[in-house]
Formats: C-alpha cells, sequence, structure tokens
C-alpha cells in the first residue's frame, strides 16, 4: 500500500512538473529574429513551415506587417489568426 501511495505521489508530481514545463512563452516571439526552433513553438507551426518562414525571411527581408507571415508558403490566415497574439515584429 506504501509502494502505490508513493508511486501516486511521484506520478502527480511528474504530471504537474511536465505540464508546467509544457506552457508557451508569454513574451511575443519576434519574427524578424526569432529562430527556427522559437517558431516551431507557434500554435500549428512545425519544423518544416518554422523553416519555411525563416526562408522567406532570408529572401525577401525583414516582415513588415504581421499579416505578411501569409505570404509564407502554408501559412493561411487561419493560422495567423491562432498565432497572431503570439508574435511580433519589435524586439523588446
Amino acid at each position: 500500500m506504501k509502494k502505490l501511495i508513493a508511486a501516486l505521489i511521484t506520478a502527480s508530481a511528474l504530471t504537474t512538473l511536465s505540464g508546467a514545463w509544457a506552457q508557451e512563452s508569454t513574451d511575443p516571439i519576434d519574427l524578424n529574429t526569432a529562430s527556427t526552433e522559437q517558431l516551431a513553438g507557434l500554435a500549428g507551426i512545425g519544423e518544416k513551415k518554422a523553416q519555411a518562414i525563416v526562408d522567406y525571411r532570408n529572401e525577401h527581408g525583414d516582415f513588415k506587417h504581421i499579416d505578411d507571415l501569409t505570404l509564407v508558403k502554408g501559412i493561411g490566415s487561419n493560422l495567423l489568426e491562432r498565432n497572431r497574439d503570439r508574435v511580433t515584429l519589435e524586439t523588446p
């Protein structure tokens, strides 16, 4: 019985900790300076789309407006709206 209780406590603690680590940052990500790893952390953006964003930025220069993100192949208006509050064009 003691082993069961210890296992439950351990599982509960690990679940709580993993949830805290998995939370997204509240700081917006700057589209003009973010790495592929940072961009891949956005909702619906994986490594492939993150790399497409960086490639677009390298080819065309800095984004002027957040809406310009939809110019990147694979990024539509729905995906932009899911992340609008998570991205910025200003480095704090």
